[in-house]
């Protein structure tokens, strides 16, 4: 079983966060059968990923839990304290009153009696409750994000999140919430990888103590938002065959390599395995730099949403 390395979160208070620097995500597009789902997790579990990422939206939350209750039956696992999970607050519920029973939602599908990081997924509110992308424009409203980051704060001095965070904010966004945050947030989840590298954004939050984690680490290719820009890169193939590497083991070690943690998603269980095994090389400067240098996709990405007064309604989410 492989062994992950974990990072150290801020987390006002005495408690000591730790978070595995890989997760397993549960996001499919389409989405995955349960049996298929749960099967995948307790493989996962099998292989040493102890972090796994759902969302409400992604209804993934249900196929975990159950997942986690037969890891402890098989005895896969001692506690649930070994593992470490991630849920997001979704849009249609990102409002102050809505985000405590949200999350005991959550916590019902999953099993659980907390979560170890609660984010809000998107920095704005949908009128109503969506499960597909792009949403109509007059469904998509400025976030009230003042009263719902009160709320989210609440979640954890209730002792129902050990950590919360973000996700797809840019930096003026965590400025505006760093200017009233009771609790900063501990993670900011973007999509990053080598062809979507978000240097200033990431620049941004390690000079504020929020950690970064990258989703969608390899392109999110075969998916209807991403493209085989990292996996089918030429310079990335030259060092995988140079290395005795996969072009994504190359590119999970870069995305590692800049001091971000990673969330990655195989059903395939060979994959599954080999996207663990990045630990036991370094990238060379010259690798490093060709690497930092690839050209960026343009366009839209979820990081770069604009706002609450100017945001961009073609919208593309893992659901």
């Amino acid at each position: 079983m492989a062994k992950v390395p974990s990072v150290t979160l801020s987390s006002s208070g005495d408690e000591i966060l730790t978070m595995p620097i890989i997760g397993m995500g549960t996001s499919s597009y389409p989405r995955a059968d349960p049996e298929t789902a749960k099967a995948a997790i307790l493989e996962a579990i099998r292989a040493g990923y102890r972090h796994f990422d759902t969302a409400f939206a992604y209804g993934s939350e249900q196929d975990l839990g159950e997942a986690i209750a037969e890891a402890l039956r098989l005895g896969l696992i001692i506690s649930r304290d070994e593992l470490f999970i991630t849920t997001k607050l979704w849009a249609s519920f990102a409002e102050k009153d809505l985000v405590l029973p949200s999350i005991k939602a959550s916590l019902r599908n999953l099993q659980l009696e907390y979560i170890d990081m609660y984010i809000i997924h998107w920095p704005f509110k949908l009128g109503k409750e969506v499960k597909s992308m792009p949403v109509e424009r007059d469904l998509v409203q400025p976030l009230d994000l003042k009263s719902v980051w009160e709320a989210i704060e609440e979640c954890k001095k209730l002792g129902l999140a050990r950590g919360i965070g973000v996700s797809n904010f840019t930096c003026s966004m965590l400025e505006e919430l760093l200017s009233f945050a009771e609790i900063p947030p501990a993670v900011n989840q973007l999509e990053m990888n080598p062809a979507w590298q978000l240097k200033k954004l990431r620049d941004f939050c390690k000079a504020k103590g929020i950690h970064v984690t990258a989703y969608s680490p390899l392109g999110a290719a075969r998916t209807k938002w991403g493209d085989n820009r990292v996996l089918g890169s030429d310079v990335i193939e030259e060092i995988a065959l140079a290395r005795g590497k996969t072009t994504a083991q190359i590119s999970l070690r870069w995305v590692y390599e800049q001091g971000v943690s990673i969330v990655t998603k195989s059903y395939n269980k060979e994959r599954m395995r080999q996207n663990l095994d990045i630990f036991d090389f370094c990238l060379t400067e010259e690798e490093s730099e060709k690497m930092s240098h690839l050209p960026q996709r343009k366009g839209v990405t979820f990081a770069s949403l604009l706002g609450p007064h100017d945001i961009v309604l073609e919208i593309d989410a893992e659901l």
